[in-house]
């Protein structure tokens, strides 16, 4: 789902990258996987059909690429169906358009999906933005919040029955700018210091934190759960925007420093081909294919708990509960 800076509605798509690839500290977690994530690895070998959202630019399209190639059915999703079409054209797969600042797309998505896709075994939910003003959707809601975690968040529900038939994963691009995000239980989303540096750092905490309950609502039933940051990547992420972030995109310097949209996929590639449980652990935070150094807030269940549903109730679903 490439979402766009507002400020150029048709010309770019959004992906989750960040110029601070190189701050982010890898840190091994030891412990052992849960019988959940073990019968998720078994049943995920071999060739696996991919949904992608946020495909139709960046990182997105190149892991679809790279995915195809590796002899996986790759499914395209993005906001603009000139692009979308053109990714998914040359690799011979379905492609999807919808707009994620709007639910009832996401909604027709969901529909779609299970209608022309007979199983999902990987959903990789990597769409999202950076905005300049703060600006409601029609839905009402802080176009950040929907676009980067309200609209997967909703997504990922719909489509959860599937997912947990088939022992899929759920992959969601976040970013180092999770690191100072600065959600809390009693305010979730304060409007009264928005800016999009701090919105945008916040949905990425919220996208880890939603990683996390995944795998605490659903990983015993085999669903597996994994977020990860792409490093900073050249793309047209953010090049559009006034931020200081879209000013390091669209100076030569600040791209020389930046990896290839390639590079930028690996991890995503390396998650949606590999086996939770024996390759990575579910729940988990990715960098470089390794596990990185989540927020310390990501760590809070209470935080995670509220997070969830308070999303729940925003998109007008039923929350589920955390095992145990």
């Amino acid at each position: 789902m490439d979402q766009h800076d507002d400020q150029h509605d048709d010309q770019h798509d959004d992906q989750h990258d960040d110029q601070h690839d190189d701050q982010h500290d890898d840190q091994h977690d030891d412990r052992s996987p849960e019988p959940g994530a073990e019968r998720h690895g078994e049943r995920r070998g071999g060739r696996r059909t991919v949904v992608i959202t946020g495909a139709s630019d960046g990182i997105g399209a190149a892991a679809a690429r790279a995915l195809a190639e590796g002899g996986h059915d790759v499914v395209v999703v993005g906001r603009s169906e000139r692009k979308t079409a053109a990714v998914a054209g040359p690799l011979g797969v379905l492609h999807f358009s919808a707009d994620f600042a709007r639910l009832d797309d996401v909604r027709r998505l969901a529909h779609d999906l299970q209608e022309a896709v007979p199983r999902i075994d990987v959903l990789v939910n990597n769409a999202g933005g950076i905005f300049d003003r703060r600006e409601l959707t029609p839905d009402g809601h802080e176009r950040t919040w929907q676009v980067n975690h309200l609209a997967p968040f909703l997504l990922t529900h719909l489509l959860l029955d599937g997912l947990l038939a088939e022992g899929a994963a759920v992959l969601t691009t976040s970013s180092i700018a999770s690191h100072v995000g600065r959600l809390s239980p009693e305010t979730l989303v304060d409007d009264r210091r928005w800016s999009p540096q701090r919105a945008y750092a916040d949905t990425k905490l919220a996208n880890i934190l939603f990683t996390r309950g995944l795998d605490r609502r659903y990983g015993a039933q085999g669903l597996a759960a994994a977020a990860f940051h792409p490093g900073g990547v050249a793309t047209n992420f953010a090049s559009g925007s006034t931020t200081a972030l879209g000013l390091l995109y669209r100076t030569r310097l600040g791209r020389r420093l930046m990896i290839t949209p390639e590079q930028g996929a690996e991890t995503l590639v390396w998650l949606a081909g590999s086996s939770a449980g024996s390759d990575w652990r579910s729940g988990g935070y990715y960098e470089k294919k390794k596990p990185a150094r989540a927020p310390s807030r990501a760590a809070d269940d209470a935080l995670g708990d509220a997070l969830w549903r308070r999303s729940a109730e925003l998109v007008g679903i039923t929350p589920g509960r955390p095992a145990g």
